[in-house]
């Protein structure tokens, strides 16, 4: 109890229980195996490990007991002894100490979007309904067990019959408070460390996450923050989303126009499911904003509007991208991790910010090369290269402010890197899609030409901003032309 003194928990009535129950905690976030095979070797050195830290149990347990104890601490065990490993060992633990045994699986959906993602899909599920189910269902054994994952994937079987499955979201209210840290408590973290002074930009890059009716602070981030001093993203999805690979490499055009809106900073309307498939998110559009949001990348509005009790879709939110570190994090995501872009990302802005128009013009071209082969070209090349230049520049969010769409002079320009600091270069960029190879420099002369006539620039001016880069880009299939004053 010592490592809990003066702390809030310590004067908290489960303080009491503290301590009382066996606990079994299985991780399963890195069942990351290319095959079956492979995964159930994982799954088999992972509740090895776990009976290992239990050995001292084999002294009250009967010779049947103990030989299935060790067909598993030994890893002789077939794969039908590790399904009811789990089961198995609760029963030991209870008969040990005579109380009933909680339960914890973290990231219980891994292993089996995994396995959907590496072909062995049915053997997955085959093993998990019983490792699940036999543990968690008609378990004398069991005070309670909790799971946590990213995906509802409750309609997949491996809770069949559990009638007293309770399920809790960050859409619920009565653990929102749990799920991050309260203003007032990064405040008083802040203030401890003499970094109070910075709440409001601690707030614009790391707030923002509505859980219930609860707004709240990312831990991971601002834990790395007081760490580190430094205001920068830190938060990461570091186990890796191939399911949300999967998703946007099915996507359609419609969830790249709404990307964009997001990344605009729009607030969007979505029907969250309650319970879904992995096969019904890789074939409906409309499921991955369930991942989306479950994983962090969005969050509820806390301008929600009422929904109507009494209509059928009673799910339906309005999401929104939910800070600055998040905002930069989409680009980081979507445009390196998914086309693979990195390298040549940062040669493309340097060139950029050096003036080197025709280096940019040409590492655009290779970018965009890459980028176009996923996609039908003549159905969502113009919205596509939106949001792949909206995230490209993201990069560079905390030194510009980067605005799309917005209205200037006489019209709306395409795309606008504002400096913060108003005595640097400041970008104006116009995109136009040629029907010809031999009409991209025209195109390109053409945007350039808008920004003046429709004066685009008027906005920044009345900013105090006098240098500004004009940019007129033309596109043609997976070709690039850029032209600038």
């Amino acid at each position: 109890k010592k490592l809990f003194e003066n702390l809030k928990i310590y004067d908290s009535e489960y303080m009491s229980e503290q301590g009382k129950y066996p606990v079994i905690f299985v991780s399963l976030k890195d069942l990351k195996e290319d095959t079956w095979e492979e995964c159930l070797e994982s799954i088999k050195d992972i509740m090895y490990k776990i009976f290992n830290e239990y050995s001292f149990l084999r002294e009250k347990l009967n010779i049947v007991e103990k030989r299935q104890f060790d067909k598993i601490w030994e890893i002789t065990g077939n794969e039908r002894n590790f399904k009811t490993s789990l089961l198995d060992l609760s029963n030991y633990l209870n008969k040990y100490y005579g109380e009933k045994v909680i339960i914890l699986i973290d990231e219980y959906d891994a292993p089996i979007i995994n396995a959907f993602d590496k072909g062995y899909y049915n053997e997955a599920i085959n093993f998990f309904q019983t490792f699940y189910s036999s543990a968690l269902k008609t378990n004398n054994s069991l005070k309670y067990g909790i799971l946590t994952g990213i995906t509802r994937i409750i309609k997949e079987g491996i809770f069949s019959g559990l009638n007293n499955l309770k399920v809790d979201t960050i859409l619920n209210k009565k653990y929102s408070e749990y799920f991050g840290l309260l203003e007032s408590e990064v405040i008083e973290m802040l203030d401890y460390f003499g970094m109070k002074y910075k709440i409001e930009e601690v707030k614009e890059w790391y707030d923002g996450y509505i859980f219930g009716e609860s707004e709240v602070y990312n831990p991971w981030s601002i834990v790395n923050y007081i760490d580190n001093g430094e205001i920068k993203a830190y938060w990461a999805n570091v186990s890796g989303n191939t399911l949300l690979e999967n998703m946007l490499d099915h996507a359609g055009e419609s969830v790249y126009d709404d990307l964009k809106r997001f990344t605009d900073g729009e607030s969007i309307e979505k029907y969250i499911s309650d319970g879904t498939t992995i096969n019904s998110l890789l074939s409906n559009d409309d499921e991955i904003w369930q991942l989306l949001l479950y994983s962090g990348y969005l969050t509820k509005d806390e301008k929600q509007k009422e929904i109507d009790v009494t209509s059928e879709y009673t799910d339906v939110y309005n999401l929104r991208i939910p800070n600055k570190e998040i905002r930069k994090y989409f680009g980081n995501m979507f445009l390196n991790r998914f086309f693979g872009t990195e390298v040549k990302t940062n040669t493309l802005i340097k060139a950029l910010e050096n003036g080197d128009i025709k280096k940019f013009e040409k590492t655009l071209g290779e970018i965009m090369i890459n980028m176009l082969s996923h996609f039908d070209l003549d159905k969502e090349m113009e919205k596509i290269y939106q949001v792949f230049m909206i995230g490209l520049v993201g990069f560079l969010m905390g030194k510009y402010e980067i605005i799309s769409n917005d209205e200037s002079g006489y019209g709306r320009y395409d795309l606008a890197m504002i400096p913060i600091k108003s005595n640097e270069k400041a970008y104006l960029m116009e995109f136009k899609i040629s029907k010809t190879k031999k009409g991209m420099e025209e195109k390109a002369q053409k945007a350039l030409k808008q920004i003046d006539e429709k004066k685009y620039d008027t906005k920044l001016k009345a900013r105090g901003i006098k240098n500004i880069l004009k940019i007129g880009v033309a596109f043609y299939g997976k070709e690039v032309k850029v032209v600038f004053k």
